[in-house]
Formats: structure tokens, C-alpha cells, sequence
């Protein structure tokens, strides 16, 4: 029987994505948790990895608009390595082959594949003026992102060193036109999806703003004083959002509604705290996840907090980075701003 191969949940209000493209072909073998596709959304990148090990059934195309538990693939835990499905052993092609075969067939008339095209025409680049590397000429994904990150470099803007990102790079606007003094750029996926939520929500939530100042003196000097041990011990410094994480932990477990969630008719209490930390990237907003932050010690909060920022600036952040917050706190405060 086959296995479905669905598209999980992909965090807070995300509902769909895209899927780039196929790390493998149609009638491939795969692994258990071999990434089968990447799949993109508003918020993150992420590889989709196979449930069970078998040949596989795609049932979707590069560049596809997909939904949060859709199937887009199938995988037949019957079939065994270098046996095609519908086929025997000397039927077999060498697995360079198949993918090669397969990225061929998927080339439109325009000589580029649904992964490529996306690139070309979300970032405004002219294909002809593109040097191909690929098959005959063909332009790839990588001769893309080539293109982009010499623009990048030319531009005034500082950007981290490292390998060229797809979803970080295609952030920077593209300047459309400007006469009169005025100017228009075009928006990103995410921050389309940023407007359209902050839309939903004047619409749709009960809106409260309170504002409440914190004597935050003992803290300092807490910090102040084991700053220094804290970062020997643990090779992290002791900053100020894992007092902010605890003290949220300590109101949530007094008060478990605020912790609660709605779903349909019911009223769905956490046992756990899943906090979310609001990371502002290149991209716009993220919101990873800190799984059971009730269970964490300063330094593993500080330490995870260290690493999904990293993760989210650099668009790396996997689809369970961003699913399950049952609370999200926001620090404005680097912004000089006194309320967020």
C-alpha cells in the first residue's frame, strides 16, 4: 500500500507554499527522511523529507502552489533499489541519468525549468542575457542565483558573507519605475502575507493594547554580576530576552488560558509552553519556535535563541522551527521603541 507523502504544518498562519522543485525524480528510490523536495513558504525554506523508504510517486510539478496536508507525492515501500516502477532490473538507468532525463522533460518551451523561470521572473532578469551552464546550454538555478549575488555585491547594501541564498536574495526590491518623484517597488511574497494578516486581524481580533513599565534594576544588576561566569560557563552571554522568556513561562503557567488556543467550538489548554521569538530578517517577520521553553535553563534558552535567529536571517529555518507556538513575544526595544 502506498505511503502519502503530505505537506506538514508549516507554522503560524502559513497555510500554503510553493514547491521549488524535486531533490528526487519520479520512480526514484528514496530513503526514509531523504529530503524529496524543497518546498518554500512566506516565512522559510524547507526540505521535505520522505516518510518511508520506497520508490516514489510525484504527484505535483516544480513550481506548483501548494497547501498545508496536501499530497504531493506517493511512496510504494515495496519497490527496492535500481528497480524502476513498471520495470525490472535491466530496464534500469543509472540514477544520474533518470534525474537527468527527468530535470530534461521538465523544461518548458522557453528552455527553462519551472524552478528556474520562477527566479528569473520574480527577480526581473532578462533570460537571454543569462550564460547557461546546464545541458546544451540550458540556464540553471545556479547560474541564476550568479547573476543575482553580483548584483547584490554592486549594491550598496552590506550582506553577510556566504553561500548566495535564493529566498534571502530575491528580498531586495526591484525598482519598477520612478517619475514625478514617485517610485514603485514591487512586493515580496512575505511581505504581501504581512499586510494581508495585519488586514485579517483589525477585521477579525479582539484588539487590546496595554502598557505597563518594569523596574528593571535587580535584573541588571544580576546580569551585571554573573555576565561574565555565566558566558565561562556556558559560551553564551547572559542576555536580557531569556529573563523576558522565564518570566512569560512563569504568567503563562499561573494563567493557562493565555496559553490556550481556540479550534472551532474548543478550548485546547498546552500543558507545555512552545515559545515564539520574533526574528525581523531581510525577508520581513519570523516567528521561530522554542519548543518546551518551560523545561529550559537560561543558558539552553539563550543558546536556542542564538541559534534560530541565525537560522532565520539566513532563511534556514526547517518547517518545525516555525510550527507549534502556543505564545510569541516581540522585543522593540533595539528599535529605541517603547511599546511594540
Amino acid at each position: 500500500m502506498a505511503i502519502n507523502v503530505d505537506i506538514p504544518e508549516l507554522g503560524e498562519s502559513v497555510t500554503e507554499a510553493i514547491l521549488v522543485e524535486w531533490l528526487k525524480q519520479d520512480g526514484e528510490y528514496v530513503e526514509v527522511d531523504e529530503p524529496v523536495c524543497l518546498i518554500e513558504t512566506d516565512k522559510a525554506d524547507a526540505e521535505l523529507p520522505a516518510p518511508a523508504a520506497g520508490l516514489l510517486k510525484t504527484l505535483n510539478s516544480d513550481g506548483d502552489m501548494i497547501r498545508v496536508g496536501q499530497t504531493v507525492a506517493e511512496i510504494d515501500p515495496e519497490g527496492k533499489p535500481g528497480l524502476e516502477r513498471g520495470g525490472s532490473r535491466e530496464q534500469v538507468k543509472e540514477p544520474t541519468e533518470v534525474a537527468a532525463e527527468g530535470a530534461e522533460d521538465q523544461v518548458g518551451e522557453d528552455g527553462l525549468s519551472p524552478a528556474v523561470r520562477r527566479l528569473v521572473t520574480e527577480n526581473d532578469l532578462d533570460p537571454s542575457a543569462i550564460l547557461g551552464t546546464g545541458k546544451d546550454g540550458r540556464i540553471t538555478k545556479d547560474d541564476v542565483l550568479e547573476v543575482l549575488s553580483n548584483e547584490a555585491s554592486q549594491s550598496a547594501v552590506l550582506e553577510p558573507v556566504g553561500e548566495p541564498n535564493p529566498a534571502h536574495l530575491s528580498s531586495t526590491p526591484v525598482v519598477k519605475e520612478s517619475v514625478g518623484g514617485v517610485r514603485r517597488e514591487p512586493l515580496t511574497r512575505i511581505r504581501k502575507r504581512i499586510a494581508k494578516t495585519l488586514v485579517k486581524a483589525q477585521q477579525t481580533a479582539a484588539m487590546l493594547t496595554t502598557f505597563n513599565e518594569v523596574d528593571m534594576t535587580g535584573i541588571y544588576e544580576l546580569r551585571k554580576l554573573y555576565k561574565e561566569p555565566f558566558t565561562e560557563k556556558h559560551g553564551i552571554s547572559l542576555g536580557l530576552m531569556s529573563f523576558f522568556v522565564r518570566a512569560a513561562v512563569i504568567a503563562l503557567q499561573d494563567y493557562p488560558a493565555v496559553n490556550a488556543s481556540l479550534e472551532e467550538e474548543d478550548v485546547v489548554y498546552h500543558d507545555y509552553v512552545h515559545m515564539g521569538i520574533a526574528v525581523s530578517t531581510e525577508r520581513g517577520l519570523v516567528v521561530p519556535v522554542l519548543k518546551n521553553a518551560d523545561q529550559m535553563s537560561f543558558a539552553e534558552i539563550e543558546s536556542e535563541i542564538k541559534r534560530v535567529a541565525f537560522e532565520a536571517r539566513d532563511a534556514n529555518l526547517s518547517i518545525n522551527d516555525l510550527s507549534g507556538g502556543t505564545f510569541s513575544i516581540t522585543n522593540g526595544g533595539g528599535f529605541g521603541s517603547m511599546l511594540s
